[in-house]
């Protein structure tokens, strides 16, 4: 349409054009909305049946760094808070060397 058929056309017609134009945009723009919110629904239940699956990320392994020599089955690997047996043993005047495990290679 040219710019000359708009002032050619009544107040009336242009008001109507207005409203078909108004109307396809706003069935367009529900169309769009339904297909990404069904493509979101997908995303979610791809990513919360990966979640649920192993409930948490994977960590690597961490192997024990320290070991207590009066209970060997206490291990620490030197992540977190210190454990209490090595703070109190750290406390008494020891080195943490001296509780590190040494790993043969």
């Amino acid at each position: 349409m040219n710019r000359n058929d708009f002032k050619s056309m009544s107040t009336d017609e242009l008001w109507a054009l207005h409203e078909e134009i108004a109307a396809r945009l706003a069935a367009t723009l529900i169309a769009e909305k339904r297909v990404l919110e069904d493509r979101l629904k997908q995303l979610k239940g791809v990513a919360e049946a990966e979640r649920t699956k192993s409930g948490r990320r994977p960590y690597p392994t961490v192997v024990p760094k320290f070991r207590n020599p009066d209970r060997p089955s206490e291990t620490w690997a030197g992540r977190g808070k210190t454990p209490r047996w090595l703070a109190a043993k750290l406390k008494s005047g020891k080195r943490i060397d001296d509780f590190r495990i040494r790993h043969v290679a």
